[in-house]
C-alpha cells in the first residue's frame, strides 16, 4: 500500500487521527490487499464537497456454491477511525444494485456495525467481514440482463474473477484449500492425521518449528510419503493457507508457571506475525495450551480481528456433553461447554432440539436443566484431553470453515461484551463457525454457581494476561 504519495499525504494532514488513521490503513491492507487507497471529491446530500481518503477495491462474496468478487468505494472522514466510514457499491455497466435491508437503491450500504461504531472494538476490517457476510445472505447486484427479475442465482459469472484497480479491471484465479499446521510433537501430529482423514484439502502442510519443544513425527511422514502432505521446517511454506492451527509449545524448566507462559508467548512472537503476512485471510485455530491465553495472545500480535482468530477450547468437551445427552440420557439437544479450559468451566443447554427448525440459542439458567447437565458432566469424568482427542476436535472446527458449515462450536474467543464481561480476556462461548470466522451466540443469565464460576476465571485470566510481555 501506498501512503507516501504527495496526494494522499496532503490529504492526511487534514485528519485528526493521522496517525492512527495510517494504522488503520496498513491493517487494513494486510487483511484485504484488494482495497486500496486514493484521494476524491465527496459530495454529500447537501452538496457540500470534501476531498477524502477513499477505500476502493472488492470483496470475495460466496453465494450458491461459487464466489464473488462486489466492487465497494469506503470513503473516510476526517475523525475517521473514530467516526465510520461511509460505504457504497460501485457496480460496473454491467450490474445493477438489488436493493435490500443492507443496500440502498443509490447503492449506500448499511450494516449494524456502522450504527454501532465505536472505535477501537469497531474497525474497517471487522465492517468488511460483516459485510461480506451479509452480502452472502442477500447479495446486492445482480446482471443487468435480468434487471427485471433481479434474481440473485443470475449473477454475472464473470464477477467471480473481477478485481478492480484505480485504471481497470483484471482477473484472478480461484486459489486452493490449503491447510497447515505449525508445531509438531504427538498434538501437531494428531491434527495432521485428524484434518486430512476429515477434511477435503488441496493441501495440508506440516511445519515442525525449530524453537517449538513439543517435536518429532515429521520425519516419519517424509519417509511415508503421504498424499496431499508436505512437511517442512520454514514458515513461509504456509503461505496461502484458509486455515493455520498452531500446536507449537515451548515449556522450559522454570517453576514459575508465569515464566512458563511467557516462554510460550515470545515462541508466537517470532511465529504468529509472519503466518499473518503470509497468509492475511486465514483464520487462525490455535491449539497450544494454555488455549485461552495463547488464542489472546495471537489475536494481539496478529492484527486479526477476533473472528478470525479462534482457540480449540471446549470443543472438545462440548463434543462429548452433546453425545452424552444424546446417546445415554437421551436428551437430543444440542449442548455445550463454556468458559476457561479448567475446573471453572461450565455446561450449557440449547432452547431447542436436534431436529428443530428455530433459531439455536443457549436456554437461560435454570432449576430443571441444571441436575441434568450434572448427571452429563458425571458421566464424562475421566476423559482426558489426549493428544488424538484434540486432533479430532481441531479437524472438527476446520471442516467446518473450510466447508463454511455455519456448525455451532464452543471455541476460544474474545468474551468481552458477553453477558456482562467487561474485562478483554479469551474464553469458550458458542460461536457460528463458518469461511469468514466466527459469530457468538447471544449471552445470557446463568444459574449463580455457573455464574461465579465464570467471573472467577474472567478475574484469573485478566490477571494473568496483564503479567505477561506480548
Amino acid at each position: 500500500m501506498d501512503l507516501k504519495s504527495e496526494k494522499i499525504q496532503r490529504i492526511l494532514t487534514k485528519y485528526k487521527f493521522g496517525d492512527v488513521t495510517v494504522d488503520e490503513l496498513q491493517k487494513i491492507n494486510r487483511i484485504f490487499p484488494d482495497m486500496k487507497p486514493y484521494t476524491g471529491m465527496y459530495t454529500s446530500s447537501d452538496n457540500t464537497q470534501m476531498e477524502l481518503l477513499k477505500l476502493t477495491g472488492v470483496i470475495p462474496v460466496k453465494y450458491d456454491g461459487r464466489s464473488y468478487n462486489f466492487p465497494i468505494e469506503l470513503w473516510l472522514l476526517y475523525s475517521f477511525p473514530f467516526t465510520p466510514p461511509i460505504c457504497l457499491l460501485r457496480p460496473t455497466s454491467n450490474m445493477v444494485i438489488r436493493e435490500g435491508k443492507h443496500v440502498d437503491a443509490k447503492g449506500r450500504i448499511h450494516l449494524p456495525v456502522l450504527h454501532n461504531w465505536d472505535h477501537p472494538r469497531s474497525s474497517v476490517v471487522g465492517l468488511l467481514n460483516e459485510m461480506i457476510s451479509k452480502f452472502e445472505e442477500d447479495p446486492p447486484l445482480s446482471s443487468r440482463t435480468t434487471e427485471d427479475t433481479k434474481d440473485p442465482h443470475e449473477l454475472m459469472a464473470y464477477v467471480s474473477n473481477l478485481k478492480i484497480n484505480d485504471g481497470g479491471i483484471r482477473h484472478q484465479d480461484e486459489q486452493n484449500i490449503k491447510v497447515s499446521v505449525v508445531g509438531g510433537g504427538d498434538l501437531g501430529m494428531a491434527c495432521v492425521m485428524s484434518i486430512l482423514s476429515k477434511c477435503n484439502v488441496d493441501k495440508l502442510v506440516f511445519i515442525d518449528v525449530a524453537e517449538s519443544s513439543s517435536k518429532s513425527g515429521a520425519t516419519d511422514l517424509e519417509i511415508f510419503n503421504l498424499p496431499k502432505v508436505q512437511v517442512s521446517r520454514d514458515i513461509s511454506s504456509s503461505a496461502g493457507s484458509k486455515v493455520i492451527v498452531v500446536t507449537a509449545n515451548s515449556w522450559n524448566n522454570d517453576e514459575s508457571y508465569l515464566k512458563v507462559v511467557q516462554t510460550n508467548v515470545d515462541l508466537y512472537r517470532g511465529i504468529i506475525p509472519n503466518l499473518v503476512h503470509l497468509s492475511p485471510n486465514a483464520i487462525l485455530l490455535i491449539a497450544s495450551q494454555p488455549v485461552d491465553i495463547m488464542t489472546h495472545v495471537a489475536w494481539r500480535q496478529s492484527g486479526l480481528p477476533p473472528t478470525r482468530v479462534i482457540g480449540a477450547g471446549c470443543n472438545l468437551d462440548s463434543e462429548r456433553l452433546s453425545h452424552v445427552l444424546d446417546i445415554n440420557l437421551n436428551t437430543h439437544k444440542p449442548a455445550w461447554v463454556i468458559g476457561e479450559l479448567s475446573d471453572n468451566k461450565v455446561p450449557v443447554i440449547s432452547n431447542v432440539g436436534l431436529s428443530s427448525n428455530g433459531a439455536l440459542e443457549i436456554a437461560p439458567g435454570s432449576n430443571s436443566t441444571k441436575p441434568l447437565l450434572d448427571r452429563a458432566f458425571d458421566l464424562m469424568k475421566n476423559r482426558g484431553q489426549r493428544s488424538w482427542s484434540v486432533g479430532l476436535s481441531v479437524a472438527d472446527i476446520t471442516n467446518t470453515i473450510v466447508t463454511d458449515n455455519m456448525k455451532i462450536h464452543s471455541i476460544s474467543t474474545l468474551a468481552q461484551g458477553w453477558s456482562g464481561i467487561g474485562a478483554e480476556v479469551f474464553l469458550s462461548l458458542p460461536c457460528i463457525m463458518g469461511a469468514n470466522g466466527s459469530a457468538r451466540l447471544a449471552g445470557v443469565t446463568l444459574g449463580p454457581e455457573e455464574d461465579t464460576k465464570l467471573r472467577e476465571s474472567v478475574n484469573s485470566l485478566f490477571v494473568l494476561m496483564s503479567q505477561i510481555r506480548i
